[in-house]
């Protein structure tokens, strides 16, 4: 068996390879909760309920897509590069850090003031921070991937250190948790009495600049061009290693947008579990979109609501929520062989 690339590649193998994928999801799905002894009708109808039945869940989903649209964001844009960043766990973190210790009182700024110096602050301690696996492949030959992942470990600890030292709240009665940010620096909520915050129209206004950036500009060009042939792009005349260190600034700094999205707007403070694993699920987020930055907003408000739902109908159908972590899993494996047969031809010898 062996791959040739598709010289009749058409828009219809682009858009049913992603299709059947998602398919094939759901029939693992189904028959997983036929194992676990529940209709799957029921269930996917309990999931779609709880992630869009009412304002309530559709608001709650969108509040849970909010996080994953700037991940989402973060990984397309470095992959679009080749440039594996792994790491959108530990720029969020890094983001919610920055956001801490600025915005809890040090800078006496007005809002309007302390919010756009929050965001660049956050924006350069993602860069940074994912600037340095960058380097190490470009100097040393080093495999971001393994650098990435080992980094969200090692913030996480750093994290974890901080709260139980300098940033710990002195009224936290104990607990691992930060002071909370002040009023001044926090993102109002888009409806009263609702968790969805102003995070979200960030969020949709970094997935359109993001494409304006990949699509327009001359930078996004040279993106793609080192994406697709690193070597054949460098010839061109193309500063691959200037292009993938901007590269890597962006892709921190979106990712830890996500950490300042979570603090200022929902949560209020920094705690350990602050994210659960929406740096991981980012990548699914990207791959289901097909690393485009507007289908990010699409796929992060899908996922999201399998999370939601799937919560809603573990009350219900007692089967456990669970279910949502195969399913975006499964989303991803189908999802890289569906790109992978939208662009070569499988032929058996």
């Amino acid at each position: 068996m062996r791959l040739e690339p598709r010289s009749d590649a058409t828009l219809a193998h682009t858009l049913l390879f992603p299709a059947g994928a998602v398919l094939l999801t759901l029939v693992i799905a189904a028959a997983l909760v036929l194992l676990a002894g529940a209709s799957p009708f029921s269930v996917f109808g309990l999931v779609l309920k709880g992630a869009v039945g009412s304002e309530f869940a559709l608001l709650e989903t969108l509040t849970r897509a909010t996080p994953l649209i700037f991940t989402g964001l973060a990984v397309a844009v470095a992959f679009r590069a080749r440039l594996w960043n792994i790491g959108a766990e530990a720029q969020l973190y890094i983001g919610a850090v920055v956001t801490v210790v600025l915005g809890t009182g040090i800078l006496p700024l007005p809002g309007p003031v302390l919010v756009p110096v929050l965001i660049a602050g956050v924006v350069c301690a993602g860069g940074l921070l994912l600037l340095g696996p960058a380097y190490l492949k470009i100097r040393f030959g080093v495999d971001e991937v393994v650098t990435t992942l080992l980094m969200n470990f090692i913030i996480l600890l750093f994290v974890s250190m901080l709260l139980e030292g300098p940033l710990k709240d002195p009224m936290g009665l104990g607990w691992p948790q930060s002071k909370r940010v002040v009023e001044d620096a926090q993102l109002a909520r888009l409806i009263r009495g609702k968790r969805l915050h102003l995070g979200f129209g960030l969020a949709l206004i970094s997935a359109l600049a993001t494409w304006v950036i990949m699509k327009k500009t001359v930078f996004g060009y040279e993106m793609r061009a080192v994406g697709h042939n690193a070597e054949a792009a460098r010839f061109a005349g193309i500063p691959v290693n200037l292009v993938l260190m901007k590269t890597a600034l962006l892709s921190g700094g979106l990712a830890a947008l996500a950490g300042y999205s979570e603090v200022a707007g929902l949560k209020g403070n920094l705690t350990l579990d602050l994210s659960p694993g929406f740096g991981y699920t980012g990548i699914v987020v990207a791959m289901l979109a097909m690393l485009n930055p507007l289908g990010i907003v699409l796929s992060a408000i899908f996922v999201a609501g399998i999370f939601v739902g799937a919560d809603a109908m573990s009350r219900s159908a007692k089967v456990p929520s669970y279910i949502a972590d195969v399913m975006t899993a499964t989303a991803l494996l189908t999802m890289v062989a569906a790109i992978m047969l939208s662009r070569y031809r499988v032929r058996w010898r």
